[in-house]
């Protein structure tokens, strides 16, 4: 058992950890099985602001390694409750083009750690999404590989958005889109007059999936940034304050709480 996962254990195991137990199952017992989302969606901000106030003096890196044990975490929480689909966003193509060497080496080798260790449960089929390839080559191949070895796990799907950004998405479906009908023989003027949204759905990274019906972001920023831009039309959004390593699996369940407690209309 690693350090920090030990550390945890012992936690709980104090009186006030023990406490703190009980009340997540309260929490857990409460939610309406009936109401909780099929696809649940985190928008995982704030590892950087976390290392400068807990580990100053020492590198960025360490949110990043904090803000992953925290994603292992919430996949857990996610798969005990039962939710079918998981999308993680750990990097943007943003942030993957403002990022200088020093910064970005460790934080793709802090994914690939993730990737690798979502994938050794063999419990998820964990499926990179993003625009691979702006990555460097050998990461790239490397979630394909993660990808292809999990594929036939029939457990939840978790997808891993990496150098993602919605207008990416976007670009890449049409491409995809345009080259299919392209390969078919279909002249521009039919495809024009015939294109619906469907079409442009079945060439997006998450095709063939539920769109998110649960969206949270934490750090207390209260944006998507780009973030499935297409899928999230109808998806709920849940805005946390505390920062991504200290977001707590009693902050995901008042989350499913809310959630639960919405009405959704689906632009009706």
């Amino acid at each position: 058992m690693r350090a920090d996962r030990w550390r945890e254990y012992l936690d709980r195991l104090h009186p006030s950890g023990l406490l703190y137990a009980t009340y997540e199952h309260r929490l857990v017992a409460e939610l309406d099985t009936e109401r909780l989302p099929q696809h649940v969606a985190v928008l995982a901000d704030g590892n950087r602001r976390w290392a400068r106030a807990n580990a100053p003096g020492l590198p960025l890196s360490e949110g990043y390694k904090a803000g992953a044990r925290r994603l292992r975490d919430f996949v857990e929480w996610c798969d005990e409750i039962g939710i079918p689909v998981v999308t993680l966003w750990v990097l943007s193509t943003d942030n993957f083009s403002r990022a200088d060497d020093a910064e970005l080496g460790p934080l793709l080798a802090v994914i690939e750690g993730l990737v690798d260790e979502l994938a050794e449960t063999g419990r998820w089929h964990v499926n990179p999404v993003g625009a691979l390839d702006l990555l460097p080559p050998e990461t790239a191949e490397h979630l394909r590989s993660v990808d292809t070895e999990t594929s036939e796990v029939d457990g939840m799907v978790v997808n891993i958005a990496v150098s993602y950004g919605g207008r990416h998405e976007l670009r890449d479906a049409v491409r995809s889109l345009l080259a299919e009908e392209a390969r078919r023989g279909t002249p521009i003027e039919a495809l024009a007059k015939t294109l619906d949204i469907e079409h442009i759905a079945e060439h997006l990274y998450t095709r063939g999936q539920p769109d998110p019906d649960l969206i949270i972001r934490t750090s207390g920023e209260q944006r998507l940034s780009g973030f499935l831009m297409w899928q999230s039309a109808h998806s709920e959004f849940y805005f946390c304050e505390a920062l991504w390593p200290d977001f707590r699996k009693v902050d995901f369940i008042r989350a499913l709480r809310a959630y639960g407690q919405r009405e959704r209309r689906f632009g009706r």
